[in-house]
């Protein structure tokens, strides 16, 4: 039997998002939230987020969900992710370390920053 990936999700493949399919199934561990470490932007006019991990300081804790998934799950969202994704160890509060998929700043910053409005779900809620 392969090992399960644990991975933090807080963009369009959250339960509710139209990108949660690319899970493929994938076990719902439960709600999670980073350190105030990082920065949520909405990328190409809210096509998809992208979270960094910001300057000392200047981070804020972003929501998402933590899922486990299969080596074949695991491949599948991979390939699907946007151009320039990138996958990377982020804190969560509770001091677990898990992987995420993390959008450069250079390219984040010339999008909206969303961070304060409580996570990807709730900025396409309030109707980008």
């Amino acid at each position: 039997m392969s090992e399960l990936k644990r991975f933090f999700i807080c963009g369009s493949a959250l339960r509710g998002q139209p990108d949660h399919q690319n899970l493929k199934g994938a076990s719902f561990v439960g709600e999670a939230k980073t350190q105030p470490r990082y920065r949520l932007h909405a990328i190409k006019s809210g096509w998809h987020p992208g979270i960094y991990e910001a300057d000392e300081g200047q981070g804020i804790s972003i929501p998402g969900e933590i899922y486990e998934m299969t080596a074949e799950q695991y491949d599948y969202l991979i390939a699907n992710e946007p151009p320039d994704m990138y996958e990377a160890p982020i804190a969560l509060d509770n001091g677990d370390r898990v992987s995420a998929m993390l959008y450069p700043k250079a390219l984040c910053l010339d999008w909206p920053d969303i961070s304060g409005l409580g996570g990807w779900a709730a900025y396409k809620v309030a109707g980008e």
